[in-house]
């Protein structure tokens, strides 16, 4: 089972992501995939992090993996992958379609798989070309994840509507 939850920052995305992996898992520990690369320094992103980790604390098995998602991925087990917008920016030096056939490989793992991804296609068209790319990407990315997912949620104030 492929899932992916997407929706805007503080949407509650991850939360529900959590419960779903958790009901996929049933009796065994999900694994949860945190993709956010600690080298920016950044104090804030820091604090999200470590409640990030306090939401998950017993529930999962965690695997800090930043760039090669297929690698780790093990048939017959349950992830979390939160989140791929992270991943993409921790990829944004290579090309669309290298991040494509990364996609296309997790599409074929024997593995209940739970995506999480920020909706940034709703703004205006950024000035530049780094941030453009960016978000040009989340959105060949999210098309891609919403074509071979069983199901898809958008999320909203903590409340999913289910697409998919």
């Amino acid at each position: 089972m492929k899932i992916l939850y997407f929706g805007g920052q503080k949407s509650g995305k991850s939360n529900l992501a959590e419960q779903k992996a958790i009901k996929l898992a049933k009796v065994k520990k999900s694994y949860y995939i945190a993709t956010y690369d600690n080298s920016y320094n950044d104090s804030e992103m820091n604090k999200r992090v470590e409640q990030h980790k306090l939401q998950r604390v017993n529930k999962f098995h965690t695997i800090e993996e930043t760039k090669n998602l297929p690698a780790i991925i093990q048939d017959g087990q349950t992830y979390l992958i939160d989140c791929i917008s992270m991943w993409i920016l921790n990829n944004i030096d290579k090309d669309e379609t290298t991040l494509l056939e990364q996609l296309e490989s997790l599409s074929k793992k024997d593995a209940n798989i739970v995506f999480v991804l920020n909706d940034v296609s709703s703004g205006v068209i950024p000035l530049d070309s780094l941030s453009r790319k960016y978000v040009d990407l989340s959105g060949i990315i999210g098309q891609k994840l919403a074509s071979f997912c069983n199901e898809v949620y958008e999320v909203k104030l903590g409340l999913e509507i289910q697409l998919k």
